[in-house]
């Protein structure tokens, strides 16, 4: 029997679905054209980051010397063009991204390789470079509600999931398909061959883990869906392959439940297992890692308690600087995931809105772990203390505070304001680190 690529089951599946809902596509089908469909926007990103290593030098200087304190100012200006589909039955378009990135300052120099921030790419001599650009292009077709985009994509989905958290967005190369044909349902699918992490112009990027560094795969490959069942309760499947290093499978739900008016329970789960795949680039490994969390939502108030835990030998590992990872205690810093690893996390959200400061919030957060054991990790996941002993019984905590304000209204409309400072520290197998974001983002919609 053959078997069928994760590209392959979604562009079946959205036909099958895409047939089964015929009448009802063929009237959304109705678009409004090429360019009368199309949108412009454009993105500000003004980013402050200083990350000091307390246990010192992490960082590799321009002049050669090692430094515990990196710290780096940039700004990018990010364009996204996404074109509406031609008539027919089948509609074509074309997305158009384009980006930039200027270095402002980099602390009289404190800023180089090792430091684990990826804001600037860095030359030769280990200085920042003063500004690097990226820019790609999607063509995309539609037929009835699947939408194929080939080309540079940035794919959300908990097994591949483009990450957003630096100065300019990750992305990455190949074919994705998405289909809506039902009801609450979207499906997703995609075969992916290179990736550009954000501090990179390149398109054409290797593959490369958080835990593992670079892969020498060919391709990551991934299908799954998500499907709401009503506004309260909503389910996740997912499984992604990384050719030659993993297999991974994603199960997760969320639910809310409203006791009375503005006051509600939510809570959910997220569950992942990861084997080895093909050549085994990244060792043998069978992992399985979950966290579950519940709160409660009173009026501007939001608590929820969360619990996770990795049973297996080593490290969850997963694509470098992406977002691919939905577990409750992945944090600003912290993963929480290493082999053995049980973690608790506490966090509160505040919208000033009921005291009379809308667009302005608050979040807080506590998370402590322990138990991670290197006793039976692999040699790509294997963590030794001094003597060559694999690290056994160790703990770290981090703590985050995040202030964020937006204007709803007036010139400045949308324009957002976020001051995010992280507090870290652990025994042998971890850093210990104090780090400070300042993060300005200001869009517009040109067309």
């Amino acid at each position: 029997m053959m078997k069928k690529s994760p590209l392959a089951l979604a562009v079946i599946s959205a036909l099958v679905f895409g047939a089964g809902n015929l009448a009802q596509a063929a009237e959304s089908q109705k678009a409004d054209g090429f360019i009368d469909g199309s949108t412009l926007k454009l993105l500000n990103r003004n980013f402050y980051f200083n990350r000091d290593f307390r246990k010192g030098g992490a960082v590799v200087l321009p002049n050669g010397e090692r430094s515990g304190y990196t710290e780096a100012w940039a700004h990018g200006l990010m364009a996204n063009f996404e074109s509406g589909f031609t008539q027919g039955t089948v509609g074509f378009g074309l997305d158009v991204y384009a980006s930039l990135g200027l270095k402002l300052d980099t602390g009289d120099g404190r800023y180089g390789p090792g430091g684990s921030v990826n804001l600037l790419p860095v030359d030769s001599d280990a200085k920042a470079e003063d500004s690097y650009s990226k820019i790609g292009a999607a063509v995309k077709a539609k037929f009835y509600d699947t939408v194929v985009r080939a080309g540079d994509v940035y794919p959300t989905t908990p097994v591949v999931h483009y990450g957003d958290a630096r100065l300019l967005p990750e992305s990455f190369k190949g074919v994705t398909v998405v289909n809506e044909s039902i009801d609450g349902l979207t499906l997703q699918g995609g075969r992916l061959h290179a990736m550009s992490q954000p501090q990179e112009s390149t398109s054409r990027g290797d593959f490369a883990t958080f835990y593992a560094g670079q892969v020498d795969s060919p391709w990551v490959g991934y299908f799954g869906g998500d499907y709401a069942l009503n506004e309260n309760l909503g389910f996740s499947l997912y499984s992604s392959r990384l050719k030659d290093a993993w297999d991974q499978y994603y199960a997760g739900m969320w639910w809310t439940h409203e006791l009375s008016d503005g006051f509600s329970l939510f809570g959910g789960l997220n569950y992942y297992n990861a084997t080895d795949e093909g050549k085994k680039l990244l060792g043998d490994f069978s992992n399985n890692i979950y966290s579950g969390s519940i709160g409660v939502s009173y009026g501007p108030h939001r608590l929820a308690l969360s619990h996770q835990r990795n049973n297996g030998d080593d490290d969850f590992d997963y694509l470098r600087q992406s977002d691919s990872i939905f577990l409750d205690n992945s944090i600003q810093y912290s993963d929480f995931n290493s082999p053995k690893e049980r973690s608790w996390m506490l966090r509160y959200d505040l919208d000033m809105a009921d005291f009379g400061v809308p667009g302005l919030s608050f979040m807080a957060r506590y998370a402590t772990g322990q138990d991670a054991d290197y006793s039976n990790a692999n040699s790509v996941y294997m963590r030794t203390d001094d003597a060559g002993n694999p690290l056994t019984d160790q703990k770290r905590w981090e703590r985050n505070f995040e202030v964020k304000y937006v204007f709803l209204d007036g010139s400045l409309k949308d324009l957002s304001v976020r001051v995010r400072q992280m507090t870290t520290r652990a025994t042998a197998y971890e850093s210990d680190l104090d780090e400070v974001r300042v993060i300005v983002e200001y869009p517009l919609q040109v067309l």
